[in-house]
């Protein structure tokens, strides 16, 4: 009797990822992608995938994972329940911060988190180095970290205790761009946020509805052309991330006509949610920053997927709806005292799904593309986002005619879902890592600690 060739086999599905479908059987053998083909050989453990798709694991690079704001408040997720939250989801990879504070040593803070993620991650994962001390040693120590394959760096232009002057983003892309690594950016323009929201505390304006108005849209443009300009002087490559505007778009546009290299990404709520959302009465919910736009800044981020804007990510950063997290400050504090983030790990996918696949807008490719395989390319994580040979295993299993209703809160800690009692089409429901189920249909099976740290290669 011939025995088994392969660790697992997935026949009778439709295969799917950034280059389109196909029907066929995907083969794992040692937490690898083996085969894909026809009548493939069996497998010591086989599933049965008739009507349903096969899509790389979602790789998702832009989460708050057990980080310390910088206005001091510890985010509601562990890596555990952050990434349990993930992979119910559907995304297997995650890239969430190692945040430093000035004063701290970068070495430090890199063996704290990794210490943190590999006790309690169950997705893959890798971290953006966010620099707020560019004195002492430290960027001694950010070339080391380069050089052992943490490739991703990420600066503030905005928050008082980690945002960097113009010489020390200089500083930073520079070092970045001789070691070969990747700069993201939150770019909003500091003064103006300050002005701004001075004048509407002054005028007693205090809800979460007034903190749209306390970024104002130029807050952004000037922010982004800066960063644009730093990126064309210096030759540093850059990620801008969470573009919400028309003209940040448009800034992006004209800067890679140039010759500059950016890259640009938006989020999910910027996708679904616009202004109006900030005046519930639960408004605290969705306070984020940049906030939310119009609907016409909706419209040309959506035109804009896989062209000037190529991921979208979560921008996970949970916050309980209580005391230890949005009002730390008493439920009726003004708005910049609550906390700004809300989930979005477990929902970016079927979010983007039921969207993309489900309703057609812009198809399963593109979809891929933008939730898995830029992401995976972007940022150096050659093992991840593509169904071939000799990728990891990471694969998810979606029914696409299923029809989900939102629950109240998801898997993660923050006790609240942004999107509580929407009906998707099209969910997953098995999900393998490295060639492991570690989602069967619908319950966890992965264990903490079992993810990876991702070694990221030099940018492509």
């Amino acid at each position: 009797m011939t025995p088994p060739a392969y660790d697992l086999v997935i026949r009778n599905g439709t295969l799917g990822d950034a280059r389109g479908l196909a029907e066929g059987d995907i083969a794992i053998q040692n937490g690898r992608i083996a085969a894909i083909g026809l009548k493939l050989t069996k497998g010591k453990e086989e599933i049965d995938a008739k009507g349903q798709l096969i899509l790389p694991g979602g790789v998702d690079t832009h989460c708050h994972i057990e980080q310390m704001s910088g206005a001091g408040i510890m985010n509601a997720d562990t890596f555990e329940t952050a990434t349990r939250s993930a992979l119910y989801g559907g995304t297997t990879s995650t890239v969430s911060f190692a945040a430093q504070h000035p004063g701290m040593r970068m070495r430090d803070v890199l063996s704290d988190y990794s210490r943190l993620a590999a006790a309690g991650a169950m997705t893959d994962y890798a971290f953006h180095m966010i620099v707020a001390d560019t004195y002492g040693e430290n960027v001694g120590d950010l070339k080391q970290a380069i050089s052992e394959g943490h490739r991703s760096l990420k600066i503030f232009t905005t928050y008082d205790k980690v945002r960097l002057q113009d010489q020390e983003i200089l500083t930073t892309l520079r070092t970045a761009k001789e070691m070969g690594a990747l700069v993201c950016v939150h770019a909003e323009n500091d003064a103006m946020i300050r002005e701004a929201t001075a004048r509407l505390l002054a005028e007693g304006r205090t809800a979460p509805k007034d903190h749209a108005a306390s970024h104002p849209r130029l807050a952004e443009i000037e922010a982004v052309e800066r960063m644009c300009r730093f990126s064309e002087l210096t030759g540093a490559r850059v990620m801008i991330f969470h573009i919400s505007t028309i003209e940040g778009i448009e800034i992006v546009r004209n800067a890679r006509a140039r010759g500059v290299n950016i890259h640009a990404e938006t989020c999910t709520h910027y996708l679904f949610q616009t202004e109006d959302i900030l005046d519930r009465a639960d408004g605290a919910k969705f306070l984020c920053s940049p906030p939310q736009r119009t609907q016409a800044d909706q419209d040309a981020l959506w035109a804009a997927l896989g062209r000037e804007l190529e991921i979208v990510t979560s921008d996970h950063a949970p916050y309980r709806m209580d005391e230890s997290g949005k009002f730390r400050h008493g439920r009726d504090a003004p708005f910049p005292k609550v906390a700004n983030g809300q989930p979005g790990l477990e929902l970016r996918l079927p979010l983007l799904f039921d969207a993309m696949v489900s309703g057609g807008r812009k198809g399963l490719a593109q979809f891929v593309e933008l939730t898995s395989a830029a992401p995976a390319r972007i940022f150096g994580l050659t093992t991840k986002g593509d169904l071939i040979t000799g990728k990891d295993a990471d694969l998810v299993i979606w029914d696409p005619e299923r029809h989900h209703t939102l629950p109240d809160a998801l898997h993660d800690n923050v006790g609240y879902n942004p999107f509580a009692g929407q009906e998707l089409k099209g969910y997953p429901h098995t999900v393998l890592r490295r060639g492991e189920i570690v989602v069967r249909d619908g319950r966890l099976e992965a264990q903490p600690g079992s993810g990876r740290w991702l070694n990221m290669t030099s940018p492509a």
